[in-house]
């Protein structure tokens, strides 16, 4: 039966009824309130970030400069936030294209204007660790209309950067696994289910 479905079946099909499969899967899952993605717990947060455009520049700049030099910055590494930090190093807040717009071009500031000034400050800054999934970073995002999450080490020092992006392609390769892991299981190329 199976090989005549494979046979009669384009390998788009058959990746849409193994998606389908995934899904049900997937529901089942989260029925029995485990917190996971896919047949695997989702992947770490460090996993994003060592594949994100924030892993190899500085992300951070001094929250006393103007808000020309965090444009710049923007414009040179194709970002669209930063960490800002005071002038020992300590996390101070955030910078986005958002708070650009919103708070200087807006309110016809100066680009002379000081970082601090319209930055999103420490006390309403929503962070995440290495170690959160990158299910409960997404919820984070999501649930703040956000785009950007400061990453903290174990001792809450900032040591990267993540964006909604990374966290989406690292969901979608996630994703991609599982299914082809499926197709191969359905297909008869072995495979194993692994439950946590």
């Amino acid at each position: 039966m199976l090989a005549r479905i494979v046979s009669s079946t384009s390998s788009v099909a058959l990746r849409q009824k193994v998606s389908a499969s995934a899904s049900r899967v997937v529901g089942t899952a989260f029925a029995q309130n485990r917190t996971m993605v896919s047949i695997k717990d989702s992947p770490e947060a460090s996993s994003a970030y060592q594949k994100s455009c924030y892993f190899e520049i500085d992300f951070t700049i001094n929250d006393g400069l103007p808000v020309g030099e965090a444009i710049k910055k923007f414009s040179a590494f194709d970002i669209g936030a930063l960490v800002t930090v005071d002038d020992s190093g300590a996390l101070t807040g955030v910078i986005s294209e958002r708070d650009i717009v919103t708070k200087v071009g807006l309110l016809d500031k100066s680009y002379d204007t000081v970082i601090k000034e319209v930055s999103t400050q420490t006390a309403r800054l929503v962070t995440a660790t290495l170690k959160d999934s990158v299910d409960d970073c997404m919820k984070k995002l999501l649930d703040k209309n956000i785009r950007h999450l400061p990453l903290l080490n174990d001792e809450g020092k900032v040591i990267g950067m993540l964006s909604v992006k990374d966290l989406v392609k690292e969901m979608l390769a996630e994703r991609e696994e599982t299914i082809e892991m499926l197709e191969n299981f359905a297909l008869g190329k072995g495979g194993t289910v692994e439950y946590s």
